[in-house]
């Protein structure tokens, strides 16, 4: 796994409680006690916060249209695949934004060790999952919906749709049967500003996140081979169910 700079600067979650451990002896003494547990956890989730807020301004997301809370979500998830050096590529983590209109240019690749965004573009979802905006989700083959959650990119292959990535789904029932339903990110002629100029939405996938053709080769060569994908959606089934989520 390699370093960075911003691992420096931006510690992954796991580590935060080890830091609190060291520091918060002392200030307990000075507080005149308490549970020692509680205040720990306290710390981690006040450090982690502040981790949130200034990235999000420092990348100027809410000007990009990213929600505080997907951002808030991929990060988190984006600790958990590092702490458990999952991911190769370190400082990239692209994000599906599907609580945003098909409309939209709701894919977004950062580099979080620049502070920059790399990518910001459209994105499908699946055909089955809604027409203009995704409401439904589904991990099981054939269902041609959409799967959230966190997955980890890994090599590339040339297949009906050309340049395509396979993505590996990281969470247990919610996308682990990605492969099994050659669920990849791919390029299409129906994603992108052309076909939205003849249509009113986004055409729609298999479950694949598609990209536009003509920026589907430089997406998936820079987020191949080991970054985090996170596909976002508020829906409280994921989120109470998300074992990364609730970590």
């Amino acid at each position: 796994m390699r370093r960075s700079s911003f691992l420096w600067n931006n510690i992954p979650r796991g580590y935060w409680c080890a830091l609190v451990a060291f520091v918060l002896p002392v200030n307990v003494l000075l507080a005149g006690g308490g549970n020692p547990h509680s205040k720990a956890k306290n710390a981690e989730k006040a450090a982690f916060a502040e981790v949130v807020t200034n990235l999000y301004e420092q990348i100027d997301l809410k000007e990009m249209g990213l929600s505080k809370k997907a951002f808030e979500y991929a990060l988190k998830g984006y600790y958990y695949l590092l702490d458990h050096h999952w991911l190769n590529k370190t400082n990239i983590i692209s994000i599906c934004d599907l609580s945003q209109s098909s409309r939209n240019r709701r894919l977004y690749v950062l580099d979080l060790e620049q502070r920059k965004v790399l990518v910001n573009t459209f994105v499908a979802h699946g055909r089955n999952s809604g027409k203009e905006f995704a409401r439904t989700f589904s991990n099981n083959p054939s269902s041609h919906k959409t799967s959230l959650g966190f997955y980890v990119t890994e090599g590339t292959y040339c297949g009906d749709n050309g340049l395509s990535l396979r993505i590996r789904g990281m969470e247990r029932g919610i996308n682990d049967k990605a492969n099994g339903r050659n669920i990849v990110v791919h390029g299409s002629r129906y994603v992108g500003p052309d076909y939205l100029e003849m249509n009113q939405v986004t055409g729609r996938s298999y479950g694949c996140p598609a990209v536009p053709a003509d920026e589907s080769e430089s997406i998936i060569d820079t987020i191949k081979e080991g970054s985090c994908l996170f596909i976002y959606h508020p829906t409280k089934k994921y989120i109470a169910k998300s074992k990364i989520l609730n970590s």
